[in-house]
């Protein structure tokens, strides 16, 4: 089983890119995706306007390339999960410590902001659905690993099991961004959920 290739959605950055970026991550997190203006982004990153703009021309290609930096590591992740002798396994465990995580990290109020402003901003929605499609990809690129299933069969046959997944692990993100009371349960329900789909799968994989 072949890794799938991904589409790239913007050049993976050069290490000044990256530092931009990392101080643009911050800004964001700090004044809201539409509160941090490009001045304020510049600035955060000690550079002027003029020269942020040569970097990233807008908010859009910001989140542009922090998707792409981000797939970069999915990538690596899921070329793991589908080399590891027991995919499903070992996906289980990176899901878990991936959804545990949103509650001591503040990605989940940087993609509630960015989900947004998705809804308001079309280019933006278009880097985010390619986002997610990539995602798909790779999750059914694991289902046909352990069903032995063609990776267009497992698509048609599991697409909607990845849609929820990825359904649920957006939704712990976002949640943990409210700090909710009852957040600790809710995620207990989310890897209930993810377990019993996983099931559902790997019990297709049994009786083949």
């Amino acid at each position: 089983m072949t890794m799938v290739t991904r589409q790239p959605i913007s050049p993976s950055p050069d290490q000044r890119s990256l530092e931009i970026l990392a101080s643009a991550r911050r800004a964001f997190i700090e004044k809201g995706f539409d509160g941090a203006s490009m001045q304020d982004l510049a600035r955060a990153a000690g550079m002027s306007v003029g020269n942020f703009y040569r970097y990233f021309p807008s908010k859009a290609a910001i989140v542009a390339a922090l998707i792409t930096r981000d797939l970069d590591e999915v990538e690596e992740d899921f070329r793991g999960i589908i080399e590891a002798p027991r995919p499903l396994e070992h996906l289980r465990a990176r899901l878990m410590a991936h959804i545990e995580g949103h509650a001591t990290c503040d990605d989940g109020a940087l993609w509630a902001e960015i989900t947004a402003a998705a809804a308001r901003k079309p280019e933006i929605g278009e880097i985010l659905q390619r986002m997610e499609t990539e995602i798909g990809r790779y999750l059914t690129a694991v289902f046909a690993r352990v069903t032995g299933l063609s990776q267009d069969e497992a698509r048609q046959r599991y697409g909607a099991h990845a849609a929820l997944m990825m359904l649920l692990i957006k939704g712990s993100a976002i949640c943990s961004s409210g700090a909710n009371p009852p957040y600790a349960e809710l995620n207990a329900l989310i890897l209930r959920t993810i377990d019993r789909t996983l099931n559902e799968i790997e019990q297709d994989a049994e009786k083949v």
